[in-house]
């Protein structure tokens, strides 16, 4: 310290630090050390204790060398600290010129307050100054000041830009800056700062897609966990008590500064699907999650299946791997959206899409047709969740409405899944969950496995079993039926024979044709033949166990014979009549192919 062959005269202790000093200098300066010493009730006192200089000993140690006239660098990592310091030691005009806090204040004015990287700088150094440097409105100034100067830099952003499309101005994309090149940087304050300045640049109009880049950046920075879509990488990261309160914390605050909900926003699908399961696995607030939950059931169209599949909350025991409630809430909201939303037309964007249906209320028929593959495909997945309730994949099962389909095959395989997954489950629930399949939009591929998929009830096989045989009852008549199974957009396949267009068709190739699908016909009696047969053996075995439960039922008795004979007469007309139309078709066919080649 100077003056060193002068004895100190006074010992000023800050925090863990004691600083020998002299008096002279520092009353010279400081108003509050002057205070304090001509206050003080012993004359000679030869001690005083600083005990919440801002900055501490460091901020101290350069304010008093500052008094002993020293010079001092002012920079951008301790500006803050000796403006506090200057406030809190009363370093003003009133004791002394150019003293420390006018320094201060000019280096603010010159080096950071008109650059928006030194503002940030200088308020992430304010985070360690609370609450002075709240106080002397140090922290608004700052960020008024980023704020100000976003808007300025996006408003020459824009006007760059715009001379670069005329034609008398060369382009150079290279040098163009990104608007957002200064959010990256706000990554290092705190929350609160964070928001702060977020809530200020927002209310100054800044664009929403800057706004969104830089909270995808804080997040991603801020929140474990964020970008891992496997559930158990996300759960794994969420053990610590703690951590998992600052991640709750921080998305409450990240969705509350989200641009407006809107079909047209610019926040990607993947960052809401990455918030809102971060919200669920740290408990985040129930209007948290309903917020996140609109905003996805809003663009549903645009998800894929990693940004609906929700981890549920890993704090109870045998819980299910997702969170099946928030899905059931999203699709809801999508299937109810009304097309008067987002000024006027919430599908303003899509207005060559798919079919418009009567209901104002109802969304496009194409984009229902898209979420609903989506949909087919998210229960398949959630089916081999053994822990999943049979009513809460029924209710999902249940949700979309019979427009949503036009083939029913997605759903089938997620049933068929879920049962093999939950063998166990009721009857009435097994029924139940069966009928949300509606086996006139099945496919022939999925007829033929539905045929003999013995984990469904009885009565869906009969059922298919007969759909089957009409449609091909149908198909040897030369028509169709009314629901004609695999077709798509309305279009069925063309039958040679039939119709206009038969007349194109040579009678060789018509000939091979009939012969071809009579060769199909028979191997489709054949299969039906077998079925039935596995059929009636299942029927035979139940009723003998309950004749041997109950041998005193004869209702039942008298109702399984009734019942067998029926069987036997459906197969055995049914597989006549299929077979002799084929055969007669066969026959006229040659006796046309004979007229043909007599004229």
């Amino acid at each position: 310290m100077p003056l060193s062959d002068v004895s100190s005269d006074l010992t000023v202790e800050v925090g863990a630090m004691n600083f020998s000093l002299h008096k002279f200098p520092l009353v010279s300066r400081s108003g509050k050390i002057r205070k304090m010493l001509t206050e003080s009730k012993d004359s000679k006192v030869s001690r005083i204790a600083l005990t919440a200089v801002p900055g501490g000993p460091e901020a101290f140690e350069l304010a008093a060398k500052f008094c002993y006239g020293l010079n001092i660098e002012i920079t951008l990592s301790n500006v803050a600290m000796l403006r506090c310091a200057a406030h809190y030691l009363q370093m003003t005009e009133e004791f002394a010129e150019k003293n420390l806090e006018t320094l201060t204040e000019i280096y603010l004015k010159e080096m950071v307050i008109s650059n928006i990287l030194n503002s940030i700088v200088v308020l992430h150094r304010c985070e360690a100054l609370l609450p002075v440097a709240e106080e002397i409105s140090l922290i608004s100034r700052l960020i008024n000041a980023i704020a100000s100067n976003a808007c300025k830099e996006q408003l020459s952003s824009g006007l760059s830009k715009l001379e670069h499309n005329l034609p008398v101005k060369p382009t150079n994309a290279e040098s163009e800056t990104p608007a957002d090149w200064w959010g990256k940087s706000l990554t290092v304050l705190n929350l609160d700062f964070f928001q702060r300045v977020l809530s200020v640049v927002k209310s100054k109009g800044l664009k929403q897609d800057t706004i969104s880049k830089i909270l995808i950046n804080y997040a991603h920075n801020s929140l474990q966990g964020l970008g891992v879509r496997d559930i158990q990488s996300v759960e794994g990261s969420l053990i610590d008590i703690e951590l998992q309160k600052k991640q709750r914390v921080t998305v409450e605050a990240i969705v509350g500064l989200l641009p407006t909900q809107s079909r047209k926003s610019p926040v990607p699908m993947a960052f809401l699907s990455g918030l809102l399961k971060t919200a669920t696995v740290s408990s985040a607030s129930a209007a948290c999650r309903a917020d996140l939950e609109r905003r996805i059931g809003l663009r549903l169209d645009q998800a894929i299946l990693e940004d609906i599949l929700i981890p549920a909350n890993p704090n109870s025991n045998n819980h299910p791997l997702y969170d099946t409630d928030s899905i059931l809430r999203i699709f809801s909201i999508f299937l109810n959206l009304d097309e008067e939303e987002d000024d006027g037309n919430c599908f303003r964007d899509e207005t060559d899409m798919g079919y418009e249906y009567d209901s104002p209320r109802s969304p496009k028929q194409s984009l229902i047709l898209k979420v609903s593959k989506l949909f087919d495909t998210y229960l398949a997945e959630i089916a081999l969740d053994s822990n999943l309730l049979t009513s809460k994949f029924i209710a999902l099962a249940e949700l979309l409405p019979d427009h949503a389909r036009v083939v029913n095959d997605g759903l089938y395989r997620a049933v068929d899944i879920f049962l093999k997954v939950h063998p166990n489950i009721k009857d009435s629930e097994r029924h139940r969950l069966c009928k949300t399949i509606d086996c006139q939009k099945l496919t022939q591929e999925a007829c033929s496995h539905a045929a003999q998929n013995e984990r469904l009830p009885v009565q869906m096989a009969v059922q298919v079993l007969y759909l089957e045989q009409i449609r091909l009852r149908n198909a040897m008549n030369g028509g169709h039926a009314p629901f004609f199974f695999g077709s798509t957009n309305g279009q069925y396949p063309q039958r040679s024979g039939s119709g206009a267009g038969s007349g194109a068709i040579s009678p060789r190739d018509n000939y091979a044709s009939v012969r071809r699908e009579n060769r199909e016909l028979k191997l489709e009696v054949a299969r039906m033949r077998m079925r039935l047969t596995d059929l009636e053996k299942d029927h035979v075995s139940m009723k003998q166990e309950l004749v041997r439960s109950t041998p005193a039922n004869k209702l039942l008795k008298s109702f399984t014979r009734k019942l067998s004979k029926l069987n036997a007469l459906f197969r055995s007309k049914d597989t006549k009549s299929i077979i002799s139309k084929a055969n007669s078709d066969t026959r006229l066919l040659f006796q046309k192919r004979m007229r043909h080649s007599v004229s």
